[in-house]
Protein backbone atom coordinates (compact mmCIF):
# COMPACT_ATOMS: atom_id res chain seq x y z
CA UNK A 1 0.00 0.00 0.00
CA UNK A 2 2.81 2.22 0.81
CA UNK A 3 4.42 1.66 -2.25
CA UNK A 4 1.54 2.66 -4.50
CA UNK A 5 0.73 5.49 -2.25
CA UNK A 6 4.45 6.58 -3.04
CA UNK A 7 4.24 6.36 -7.01
CA UNK A 8 1.08 7.75 -7.13
CA UNK A 9 3.10 11.24 -5.61
CA UNK A 10 5.87 10.71 -7.63
CA UNK A 11 3.47 10.72 -10.51
CA UNK A 12 1.68 13.89 -9.31
CA UNK A 13 4.96 15.41 -9.21
CA UNK A 14 5.71 14.50 -12.46
CA UNK A 15 2.26 15.70 -13.76
CA UNK A 16 2.63 19.33 -11.90
CA UNK A 17 6.06 19.95 -13.15
CA UNK A 18 5.10 19.17 -16.30
CA UNK A 19 2.62 21.57 -16.56
CA UNK A 20 4.23 24.14 -14.80
CA UNK A 21 6.41 23.90 -17.99
CA UNK A 22 3.94 23.88 -20.55
CA UNK A 23 2.53 27.12 -18.76
CA UNK A 24 6.08 28.96 -19.27
CA UNK A 25 5.74 29.56 -22.90
CA UNK A 26 2.26 30.26 -24.55
CA UNK A 27 1.00 28.06 -27.09
CA UNK A 28 1.80 28.72 -30.57
CA UNK A 29 5.41 30.06 -29.26
CA UNK A 30 8.48 29.36 -28.89
CA UNK A 31 10.88 30.09 -26.03
CA UNK A 32 13.86 32.73 -26.91
CA UNK A 33 16.85 31.50 -27.12
CA UNK A 34 18.41 35.25 -27.08
CA UNK A 35 20.68 36.01 -24.21
CA UNK A 36 19.98 39.72 -23.73
CA UNK A 37 23.31 39.84 -21.43
CA UNK A 38 25.19 39.23 -24.94
CA UNK A 39 24.93 42.42 -27.38
CA UNK A 40 25.88 42.06 -31.01
CA UNK A 41 25.96 45.80 -32.43
CA UNK A 42 26.88 47.04 -35.79
CA UNK A 43 27.45 50.43 -37.78
CA UNK A 44 26.24 51.06 -40.81
CA UNK A 45 27.76 54.42 -42.16
CA UNK A 46 26.05 56.87 -44.56
CA UNK A 47 29.67 58.09 -46.97
CA UNK A 48 27.48 60.26 -49.32
CA UNK A 49 28.68 63.59 -50.00
CA UNK A 50 26.64 64.75 -46.66
CA UNK A 51 29.73 64.53 -44.60
CA UNK A 52 31.73 66.61 -47.17
CA UNK A 53 32.78 69.86 -45.61
CA UNK A 54 32.52 71.56 -49.07
CA UNK A 55 29.17 71.17 -49.52
CA UNK A 56 27.84 70.82 -46.08
CA UNK A 57 29.76 72.68 -44.17
CA UNK A 58 29.29 73.55 -40.42
CA UNK A 59 30.83 76.21 -38.40
CA UNK A 60 30.05 74.28 -34.92
CA UNK A 61 31.09 71.27 -35.71
CA UNK A 62 31.56 69.48 -39.06
CA UNK A 63 29.14 66.45 -39.90
CA UNK A 64 32.20 63.90 -40.18
CA UNK A 65 33.62 64.79 -36.75
CA UNK A 66 30.42 64.31 -35.48
CA UNK A 67 30.39 60.94 -36.66
CA UNK A 68 33.90 60.04 -35.63
CA UNK A 69 32.77 60.98 -32.33
CA UNK A 70 28.98 59.53 -32.22
CA UNK A 71 31.12 56.00 -33.55
CA UNK A 72 33.70 56.77 -29.85
CA UNK A 73 30.29 56.80 -28.04
CA UNK A 74 29.03 54.01 -29.55
CA UNK A 75 32.33 51.97 -28.77
CA UNK A 76 32.62 52.98 -25.20
CA UNK A 77 29.07 52.10 -24.08
CA UNK A 78 29.89 48.45 -25.88
CA UNK A 79 33.17 48.33 -23.97
CA UNK A 80 31.46 49.37 -20.70
CA UNK A 81 28.83 46.69 -21.02
CA UNK A 82 31.08 43.94 -21.70
CA UNK A 83 33.05 45.31 -18.48
CA UNK A 84 29.95 44.20 -16.55
CA UNK A 85 30.21 40.85 -17.24
CA UNK A 86 32.13 37.56 -15.58
CA UNK A 87 34.65 36.17 -18.54
CA UNK A 88 33.29 33.51 -18.73
CA UNK A 89 29.59 34.96 -20.21
CA UNK A 90 31.50 37.04 -22.75
CA UNK A 91 29.93 36.50 -26.10
CA UNK A 92 29.63 40.01 -27.86
CA UNK A 93 30.64 41.55 -31.22
CA UNK A 94 30.93 44.87 -32.63
CA UNK A 95 31.95 46.12 -36.78
CA UNK A 96 31.37 48.66 -38.85
CA UNK A 97 29.39 48.41 -42.21
CA UNK A 98 29.56 50.70 -45.78
CA UNK A 99 26.79 49.83 -48.59
CA UNK A 100 28.05 49.87 -51.03
CA UNK A 101 31.99 49.03 -50.13
CA UNK A 102 34.28 51.62 -50.99
CA UNK A 103 36.18 51.80 -53.69
CA UNK A 104 39.29 53.00 -51.88
CA UNK A 105 41.02 49.56 -50.51
CA UNK A 106 42.43 51.08 -47.69
CA UNK A 107 38.87 51.82 -46.27
CA UNK A 108 37.92 48.09 -46.38
CA UNK A 109 41.23 47.24 -44.77
CA UNK A 110 39.55 49.73 -41.63
CA UNK A 111 36.46 47.85 -41.80
CA UNK A 112 37.92 44.37 -41.48
CA UNK A 113 40.10 46.32 -38.34
CA UNK A 114 37.03 47.44 -36.74
CA UNK A 115 35.31 43.96 -36.29
CA UNK A 116 35.79 43.11 -32.76
CA UNK A 117 34.62 39.72 -31.14
CA UNK A 118 34.97 39.04 -26.88
CA UNK A 119 34.68 35.47 -25.47
CA UNK A 120 35.85 33.78 -22.80
CA UNK A 121 39.30 33.93 -23.52
CA UNK A 122 39.78 37.41 -24.48
CA UNK A 123 42.55 38.88 -22.49
CA UNK A 124 42.62 42.34 -20.92
CA UNK A 125 44.85 43.92 -22.94
CA UNK A 126 42.21 43.60 -26.06
CA UNK A 127 39.91 46.17 -24.66
CA UNK A 128 42.86 48.51 -25.19
CA UNK A 129 43.59 47.66 -28.51
CA UNK A 130 39.58 47.96 -29.42
CA UNK A 131 39.70 51.62 -27.86
CA UNK A 132 42.84 52.70 -30.30
CA UNK A 133 41.28 50.88 -33.44
CA UNK A 134 37.81 52.93 -32.84
CA UNK A 135 39.65 55.93 -31.68
CA UNK A 136 42.60 56.11 -35.03
CA UNK A 137 40.60 54.17 -37.76
CA UNK A 138 37.14 56.00 -38.44
CA UNK A 139 39.02 59.49 -38.43
CA UNK A 140 40.93 58.13 -41.25
CA UNK A 141 38.07 56.66 -43.48
CA UNK A 142 36.31 59.57 -43.58
CA UNK A 143 39.19 61.46 -44.38
CA UNK A 144 40.06 58.84 -46.90
CA UNK A 145 36.39 59.63 -48.32
CA UNK A 146 36.58 63.28 -48.31
CA UNK A 147 40.09 63.17 -50.03
CA UNK A 148 38.61 60.37 -52.64
CA UNK A 149 35.28 62.78 -53.80
CA UNK A 150 33.49 59.97 -55.07
CA UNK A 151 30.65 60.51 -53.27
CA UNK A 152 28.65 57.40 -54.76
CA UNK A 153 25.76 57.95 -52.17
CA UNK A 154 24.61 54.99 -49.69
CA UNK A 155 22.26 52.03 -50.75
CA UNK A 156 20.58 51.38 -46.85
CA UNK A 157 17.47 50.56 -49.28
CA UNK A 158 19.24 47.56 -50.55
CA UNK A 159 21.10 46.64 -47.45
CA UNK A 160 18.34 45.93 -45.35
CA UNK A 161 16.68 44.50 -48.40
CA UNK A 162 20.14 41.84 -48.97
CA UNK A 163 22.26 42.21 -46.09
CA UNK A 164 20.67 43.14 -42.80
CA UNK A 165 19.42 39.84 -41.50
CA UNK A 166 22.95 38.38 -42.65
CA UNK A 167 25.45 40.94 -41.17
CA UNK A 168 23.47 42.54 -38.61
CA UNK A 169 20.96 39.73 -36.83
CA UNK A 170 22.60 36.92 -34.58
CA UNK A 171 19.79 34.68 -32.94
CA UNK A 172 21.11 33.95 -29.61
CA UNK A 173 21.97 37.87 -28.68
CA UNK A 174 20.59 41.20 -28.41
CA UNK A 175 21.01 42.61 -31.61
CA UNK A 176 21.66 46.45 -32.14
CA UNK A 177 22.01 48.51 -35.30
CA UNK A 178 23.45 52.34 -35.10
CA UNK A 179 22.73 53.88 -38.64
CA UNK A 180 24.54 57.68 -39.43
CA UNK A 181 22.98 59.44 -42.21
CA UNK A 182 21.23 62.69 -42.77
CA UNK A 183 18.02 60.93 -43.30
CA UNK A 184 17.83 60.77 -47.04
CA UNK A 185 18.08 58.16 -49.02
CA UNK A 186 19.33 57.11 -52.58
CA UNK A 187 21.20 55.12 -54.64
CA UNK A 188 20.94 54.89 -58.59
CA UNK A 189 21.03 51.14 -57.98
CA UNK A 190 18.05 50.96 -55.72
CA UNK A 191 15.94 53.43 -57.26
CA UNK A 192 12.18 52.53 -58.11
CA UNK A 193 8.80 53.28 -57.29
CA UNK A 194 5.64 50.87 -56.25
CA UNK A 195 2.46 52.73 -56.95
CA UNK A 196 3.31 55.84 -53.95
CA UNK A 197 5.88 54.25 -52.41
CA UNK A 198 9.56 54.77 -53.24
CA UNK A 199 12.88 52.63 -52.54
CA UNK A 200 14.46 56.46 -51.83
CA UNK A 201 13.77 60.00 -50.21
CA UNK A 202 15.19 62.88 -51.46
CA UNK A 203 14.41 66.73 -50.86
CA UNK A 204 13.05 67.12 -54.00
CA UNK A 205 10.61 63.98 -53.52
CA UNK A 206 9.01 65.64 -50.29
CA UNK A 207 9.00 68.67 -52.68
CA UNK A 208 6.60 67.00 -55.26
CA UNK A 209 4.75 64.68 -52.80
CA UNK A 210 3.77 68.43 -51.09
CA UNK A 211 4.71 67.51 -47.95
CA UNK A 212 6.29 71.15 -47.14
CA UNK A 213 3.00 72.31 -44.91
CA UNK A 214 1.57 71.44 -41.29
CA UNK A 215 -0.69 69.10 -42.45
CA UNK A 216 1.82 66.69 -43.86
CA UNK A 217 0.95 64.13 -41.87
CA UNK A 218 -2.31 63.74 -43.28
CA UNK A 219 -1.28 64.22 -46.76
CA UNK A 220 1.38 61.04 -46.17
CA UNK A 221 -1.30 58.93 -45.04
CA UNK A 222 -3.75 59.61 -48.01
CA UNK A 223 -1.49 59.31 -50.43
CA UNK A 224 0.46 56.16 -48.49
CA UNK A 225 3.53 57.77 -49.28
CA UNK A 226 6.39 55.99 -48.05
CA UNK A 227 9.53 53.61 -48.47
CA UNK A 228 9.04 50.01 -50.08
CA UNK A 229 9.33 47.61 -47.61
CA UNK A 230 12.35 46.05 -47.53
CA UNK A 231 12.48 42.96 -45.27
CA UNK A 232 9.98 41.18 -43.56
CA UNK A 233 10.24 40.77 -40.01
CA UNK A 234 13.29 42.17 -38.28
CA UNK A 235 11.72 42.04 -34.55
CA UNK A 236 15.02 40.97 -33.51
CA UNK A 237 16.74 44.02 -34.25
CA UNK A 238 17.22 46.98 -32.20
CA UNK A 239 17.65 50.48 -34.51
CA UNK A 240 19.19 54.02 -33.33
CA UNK A 241 19.39 56.37 -36.54
CA UNK A 242 22.07 59.34 -35.75
CA UNK A 243 22.42 62.43 -37.92
CA UNK A 244 19.43 63.64 -39.22
CA UNK A 245 20.28 67.15 -41.40
CA UNK A 246 17.17 68.31 -43.59
CA UNK A 247 18.09 70.69 -46.45
CA UNK A 248 17.22 73.85 -45.28
CA UNK A 249 13.97 75.93 -46.79
CA UNK A 250 11.08 73.85 -45.80
CA UNK A 251 10.41 73.80 -42.00
CA UNK A 252 8.68 70.62 -41.81
CA UNK A 253 11.00 68.78 -43.49
CA UNK A 254 12.92 66.86 -40.38
CA UNK A 255 9.70 65.90 -39.31
CA UNK A 256 8.46 64.20 -42.87
CA UNK A 257 12.06 62.53 -42.88
CA UNK A 258 11.35 60.94 -39.42
CA UNK A 259 7.97 59.79 -40.30
CA UNK A 260 9.00 58.28 -43.53
CA UNK A 261 11.85 56.39 -41.28
CA UNK A 262 9.30 55.93 -38.53
CA UNK A 263 7.07 54.21 -40.97
CA UNK A 264 9.41 51.83 -42.51
CA UNK A 265 10.45 50.23 -39.64
CA UNK A 266 7.20 49.73 -38.23
CA UNK A 267 6.26 47.89 -41.73
CA UNK A 268 9.53 45.85 -41.04
CA UNK A 269 8.17 45.03 -37.53
CA UNK A 270 10.85 46.84 -35.55
CA UNK A 271 9.86 47.27 -31.99
CA UNK A 272 12.61 49.25 -30.63
CA UNK A 273 13.87 52.41 -32.37
CA UNK A 274 15.16 55.94 -32.11
CA UNK A 275 15.65 58.65 -35.05
CA UNK A 276 17.43 61.67 -33.89
CA UNK A 277 19.02 64.74 -35.20
CA UNK A 278 22.28 65.89 -35.79
CA UNK A 279 23.24 67.15 -32.58
CA UNK A 280 26.26 67.50 -30.67
CA UNK A 281 27.93 64.23 -29.81
CA UNK A 282 28.26 65.70 -26.08
CA UNK A 283 24.23 65.77 -26.14
CA UNK A 284 23.64 62.23 -27.97
CA UNK A 285 26.59 60.13 -26.43
CA UNK A 286 23.75 59.92 -22.86
CA UNK A 287 21.15 58.56 -25.43
CA UNK A 288 23.71 56.50 -27.15
CA UNK A 289 24.83 54.46 -23.65
CA UNK A 290 21.81 54.05 -22.75
CA UNK A 291 20.87 52.64 -26.05
CA UNK A 292 23.20 50.14 -25.50
CA UNK A 293 22.53 49.15 -22.15
CA UNK A 294 18.77 48.61 -22.81
CA UNK A 295 17.63 50.29 -19.47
Amino acid sequence: MKKILFLILIISLISCCKKEAEQKVPDGEVESKVDSNNINVSILIDLSDRIDPKTNPNSTMEYFQRDTEYIKAIEKGFLNHIKTKKIITYNDQMQVFFNPEPSDPKINDFTKELKVSFDKNTNKVYFNSVEKKYAELPPNIYQSAIKDGKFVGSDIWEFFKNKVNDYCVKEDRRNILFILTDGYMYHENSKFSEKTKTSYLTSKLIKSNHLTTSDFKATLEKNNFGFVKANDDLSNLEIIVLGINPEKGNPFEEAVIKEYWEKWFKEMKIKKYQIKSADLPTNLEPIILKAITGK
